[in-house]
């Protein structure tokens, strides 16, 4: 399982891409999907709201559990991927292309966000 160098990830298995003009991607690592399974339901944040770094901001349910979504940052929610509530499965198949969550403005983005090498060492432990 590869982690795409560019991006940072959270001990709650989410990744965050670097803001573009204050905008990051939010959506869930290779190794969650894996574990969650076949997600069937996205219950994700709506334009608008505002999200906390650590903070549940939504739910993924697969055919093994229910899981919440926590936002790697704070900020304002600026986009929501309508593609993947259409299609979960999305989750499973693209998680770091297609299958991204939301869209963020940050506002504050917490100190202990992994690089790719830290996620890997600590999801080989998981």
């Amino acid at each position: 399982m590869s982690n795409p160098q560019q991006l940072r990830y959270t001990k709650e298995h989410e990744w965050l891409s670097d803001a573009e003009e204050g905008v990051a991607t939010v959506g869930i690592t290779e190794f969650a999907a894996n574990a969650l399974g076949d997600v069937v339901y996205a219950q994700l944040p709506e334009v608008g709201d505002t999200v906390t770094a650590g903070e549940t901001c939504g739910e993924l349910e697969s055919t093994k559990s229910v899981s919440d979504l926590y936002s790697p940052v704070s900020g304002e929610v600026v986009a929501s991927n309508q593609d993947v509530v259409d299609d979960p499965s999305l989750v499973n198949t693209a998680p770091f292309e297609g299958g991204w969550l939301f869209k963020v403005r940050v506002a504050g983005e917490p100190d202990d966000l992994l690089t790719a090498d830290e996620y890997a060492a600590f999801s080989a432990g998981n």
